[in-house]
């Protein structure tokens, strides 16, 4: 008889470690998440879904990561989420939309705090989980994620009118980057 009950529990336990692998997410935008190509892959700008924004320019997510706005158009706080250093996503943001390497990107802050010109540094994040979360949790938060990341616990933005998964979009992350990570 004991031996009846192993079985069913043993099984459960094999059932529950397999690991099944993840659908691409259809984003809140209602994008599908794909590679694109050999280029690599897309990162969307994600919000929290609170938030009304829709679209930025390229200008006003600059702006807005380089902590030269404070607010959103709906009077909340931005609070910019960054991962850490040595991620693929944080070097295609540091490339694309801040135009800096890593030095630059720290003595930005430091020198932009102190003279006042800054109003906010980016919250440095561990990974994407991390940055999903405190986007979800914070109604002024502003964060990347790759496109493939994307859950309906946030909002993607579109930039200058596109969306991760088509063509004219902008914010890639380089194919040899990605390798190691994926």
């Amino acid at each position: 008889m004991a031996r009846v009950r192993r079985f069913p529990f043993a099984l459960v336990m094999l059932v529950l470690s397999l690991q099944i692998p993840p659908t691409p997410a259809v984003g809140a935008a209602g994008f599908s998440a794909r590679v694109r190509g050999t280029t690599g892959q897309s990162l969307a700008i994600v919000v929290n879904r609170s938030n009304p924004t829709e679209n930025l320019s390229f200008g006003e997510l600059r702006k807005i990561f380089l902590g030269e706005r404070s607010h959103w158009p709906h009077g909340r706080r931005i609070a910019v989420a960054m991962m850490e250093q040595g991620q693929p996503e944080r070097e295609a943001v540091l490339r694309e939309v801040y135009r800096m390497s890593e030095d630059s990107y720290r003595d930005h802050f430091l020198k932009g705090r102190f003279t006042g010109d800054v109003f906010f540094s980016p919250k440095t994040l561990a990974s994407p989980t991390v940055v999903r979360k405190f986007v979800f949790n914070a109604p002024g938060a502003i964060g990347y994620l790759r496109a493939d990341d994307v859950d309906t616990s946030v909002k993607v933005l579109r930039i200058d009118g596109h969306l991760p998964d088509e063509k004219d979009y902008r914010l890639q992350i380089d194919a040899h980057l990605t390798n190691g990570y994926e």
